[in-house]
Parts: C-alpha cells; structure tokens; sequence
C-alpha cells in the first residue's frame, strides 16, 4: 500500500473505525469492515454495492473490482476520500466518479490501470489531492484535469510513461498549476529512458505534423501554374499548351471548389504570367514561334483582351516567364530557349510593355528567376549550355555577377528566405537536384537530392512550414520540409494518390481558411491538393 494508503488508515483510525458502530443492517457489504463514516472492503464484489448514503470515506483494497464505469458512485454523494489499492481493474470510463462532488482525496494507487477516459475525473470540483501512483498508465488523455480547479496534489510517479507527443499537454499543464506534481521518469521511448519528466523541455518535443491530401482535379496538362490576388479575391491561372490556353480559376463558395471564370485562347502557351496594377490586369502569355502577347483587363467588369504582342523576333521559343520590380517599375523578363532568340527583360512604358534589354544570347536559357541579394535586385539565368548565371541589376540594367560552382546541367532554379538566409532549389534532370545558401559572395553547396526524371524542385511557404517538392517524371514527386536545427530539407511524404504525371509547377492559395496546393502536369490534368495540419499531441 503506497503513501496514500498509509494516510487513509490513520483517518480511518482517527475515526474510531471497524468496532465502534455497526450501521444498519444492509448497509455494509460483506468482506467490509464499517465505522459510522468509514469503510474498509477487501475482496468485495463488483460495483456498485450499497454503503450508507452518508459515508465520508471508502477504501477498496484487493477487490472484484474489474471496471470503473459512468456513476459508480452516485449512491455515496457525501464521499470525501476514495481510495483504490492493489486491484485488478484496468480501464476507468467518462463520469466514473459523478455525484461525487464533495470527495477531496482520491487515491488510485498500485492498480493495473492501463486506461483513462478524459472525461473520467469530471465534476470533481472539490478536489486537492489525487494519486494515480503505481499504474500501467503510458500516457494520460488531454483535458483530464479539466475543471479541477482546486487540486494542490496530484502524484503520477510510477507508471511507465512513454514520453512521446501524448504527455506533451502534460509537460505544458504543469507550470500552470498551482500544485504539488509528482510525476516520475520516463519508461521510453529509449533515448529518454530513466529521465524525469520534469527535466523534459516541451519545446524539443516534435508534436506537429502535416500532410497534403487530394481535394480536386482540373482537366487538361498544364505547364505553369500562377497565383494572383484580383479585387479582393484568390484566383489561379494555369498554362495549358494542348488545350491551347491561359485558364483562370475562382473559388466557388457554394460549391467548395475551384470552377473555370475566364480563358485566354493562346496557342503552344507555355507560362502564363499575371500582374495587378490597382483596377487593372495584366496576364503575359508566353508562347513559342514568336506569338507571345499581353492581355488586359483595364477595370474590373470587363474580360481580358490582348492588347500587344510581345518581342516576336526575340521570344521564339521561350521556356519561363518571371515578374521582378525594377526601380519601382513592374517588368517582365522571359527566358527563351532557342539560339536564334535571346532571353529578354521587358519593362512598362506607357501602355505596354518594351524590351529593355536582351540577356545571354545563343545560351538556350530555361529557367529565369528573380530574387533580391544585398539590398539589390538579382536574376539568376539556368540553360542548356553553361553552369546557371547571376546578374545583379546596376546603372539600368543587369550586369553578370558570378556563376554558381558545381552546377552542371541545371534545368531551373528557385529560391526561398528562412532564418535571414537565402536558399536556392536547382533542378537537375539527371544527377542529384541541389540546394544551395548565399554566403554573401556565391551560392555554396549545402544539399544534394537523388532526383532522376525533375524538371521542378519548388520551394513553398504554407502556414509555418518551410517546404520544398520535387517533381518527377519517373517515380513519386516528394514533399519536403525544412528542419530549422539541422538547416536541412527532410522528406514529409509522396505527393498522391492519385500520381502526378510529369509536374512542371506548384504553387500554394489559401480560400475560405483553407490551404491548397496545386501541382500542373504536362503529361496528366492538374491535381490539387489540401493541407491539413495534425496535433500529435491530442
């Protein structure tokens, strides 16, 4: 008999107990030895059985006792001690000890307590003192202390507690409370084996976790996939070659899902790229064999419109759109994967926009990306031919800065900000895709990523986590995320089912409170996915 025990026989004794009073007949079960407001069963039967409705305490040592269900003790409301040793019960269900709302001490010690409902200790507003000492408890639910207000003891030491995410609330709950907790050591998992649950720090606990679920699919293969913000309102636009459009999707609140709004004939469109300017829309539709255009919509109400044609001798063959903001102006800059053409940065002037200079001609570039180092403007070129460029933009126009080292046959780029520093995600179709940190003077290795068959590796923001995914043609497109204390990207899960056919681009909204993500295929239609986050911890 633990402590607790020992406390219930003295008050017991204190009471006169046993000898002085015989309650009337009926009132104290047999194998129990009773007191006028004690009693002390050994070997009873199941409950409920009958006490005096006035008893004030009870002890059940070694009984039949095989469960605790919903209001095993509504007929002694008047119970201010409960206590329960060496017996062989194991689950203890919601409302076990309802009606009892005047019991101060309870003490279910050295018992083969697997199980505890999170409702089990409801309406227990009275008490100080609880003991669960000495049990087969791994983990307590969430919530159980709810509502105990008044508690000053609660003693959990002997059980063997896996301190894993389920006594995460516990390790949270007890700074709050102004009670004595005795809670023991950990009985696994093996690194924490034989620690003090007191000396376990809550924020080292991983108890988060999330995962990327099918919501929708969107007819025809896509190229690109882009996010804009119109009036208020998400809206998507997706690149769709054989279809031969640009294709804007909304939210459709009445249905929870994403329905066509506007499309834009464009033939062999390979990016579709929108900018807003106040009421205005702009979307560049970036087409091959000289045929990319301009649409606009001057104000909303209206439909989009193509109002320009865009550098036809220049973009013959262009293979990615990229919107950057020089000296306070929007521009386009469109990397063109032909020789005869040149990739080429088109800036605002007046209605429309102009080239304002071509870049790294003859190279066959294949990604443009835009990003900000040192206070500047940067654009990082990958192609066919050379290792992937830097230019920085000084006196007007883009000068080149550096290559990056040790980055052959680089199919595209994109970068991403986390903990002050700039990262970037290069896509290698053969060989290892890469991640790289800027140190202020180059991007320098830090990961490389087994990725056969990938023309993405697109780093994504959503809620908190800092994600990246890596597309494949061959096998599984992978989600990972970035762990702050390792500084490195870890695989989260496999994107389906259903499987993404060739994804080209990903990109992230967020509608009515939900996350979404959207994968474009060029070989399959475009799948979308839902974000859900899950509390390991509950």
């Amino acid at each position: 008999m633990g402590g607790a025990g020992i406390l219930l026989l003295l008050l017991l004794a204190g009471a006169g107990a046993v000898v002085a009073w015989r309650p009337p007949k009926g009132k104290c079960p047999l194998r129990c030895s009773c007191s006028k407001d004690s009693a002390l069963c050994e070997g009873s039967p199941d409950l409920p059985v009958s006490f005096s409705p006035t008893l004030l305490s009870l002890s059940l040592v070694r009984t039949g006792v095989t469960q605790l269900k919903a209001g095993s003790f509504l007929r002694i409301p008047s119970l201010h001690l409960l206590l329960f040793t060496s017996n062989s019960f194991s689950v203890i269900e919601d409302d076990a000890f309802a009606g009892l709302s005047h019991l101060q001490y309870l003490f279910i010690e050295d018992n083969e307590i697997g199980s505890i409902s999170k409702n089990a200790l409801r309406g227990l507003r009275s008490l100080t003192h609880l003991s669960l000492a000495n049990n087969h408890l791994e983990a307590l639910p969430r919530f159980l202390f709810r509502g105990l207000e008044t508690l000053t003891h609660v003693d959990l030491r002997g059980n063997p507690f896996q301190c894993d995410c389920r006594i995460l609330w516990l390790l949270q709950w007890m700074p709050t409370m102004n009670a004595s907790v005795g809670t023991g050591a950990c009985a696994g998992p093996a690194a924490l084996s034989h620690m003090q649950l007191r000396h376990l720090d809550p924020k080292t606990f991983k108890c988060r976790a999330i995962e990327l679920s099918w919501f929708q699919t969107v007819g025809e293969s896509a190229l690109s996939v882009e996010l804009f913000s119109y009036q208020g309102e998400p809206h998507i636009v997706l690149a769709q070659p054989f279809a031969g459009r640009c294709l804007i999707l909304s939210w459709d609140y009445s249905l929870q899902r994403f329905r066509p709004e506007e499309e834009l004939p464009a033939p062999s469109v390979v990016s579709c790229k929108p900018l807003v300017l106040g009421p205005s829309l702009f979307v560049l539709a970036a087409r091959l064999w000289g045929g990319s255009q301009l649409w606009a919509r001057p104000s909303p109400g209206l439909r989009l419109a193509p109002t320009q044609t865009l550098a036809p001798r220049r973009l013959l063959r262009p293979n990615d759109a990229e919107l950057l903001w020089l000296e306070g102006q929007p521009c386009f800059v469109v990397a063109d994967a032909s020789k005869a053409g040149s990739t080429t940065l088109l800036c605002r002037d007046g209605p429309g926009f102009y080239p304002h200079q071509s870049l790294h001609a003859w190279h066959r570039d294949t990604d443009a990306e835009a990003l900000e180092l040192d206070g500047r403007p940067h654009l990082l070129l990958a192609s066919a031919s050379q290792r992937p460029v830097l230019f920085h933009w000084t006196g007007g126009r883009f000068e080149r800065r550096t290559d990056i080292p040790e980055a052959e046959d680089v199919y595209a780029t994109r970068h991403f900000q986390a903990g002050g520093d700039v990262f970037l995600c290069l896509t290698r179709y053969i060989g290892d895709s890469m991640v790289m940190r800027w140190d202020g003077s180059m991007f320098r290795l830090l990961q490389q990523l087994p990725s056969r068959g990938a023309h993405v590796f697109q780093p994504l923001l959503i809620a908190r986590d800092q994600l990246a995914i890596l597309g494949s043609d061959f096998a599984f497109s992978q989600v990972l995320r970035l762990e702050p204390d390792k500084g490195l990207l870890e695989p989260l899960q496999e994107l389906g089912p259903p499987a993404l056919v060739a994804p080209r681009a990903f990109a992230h909204v967020t509608m009515a409170g939900r996350r979404f993500l959207f994968a474009a295929c060029f070989k399959g239609p475009t799948q979308i996915y839902q974000h859900h986050e899950i509390d390991l911890s509950a």
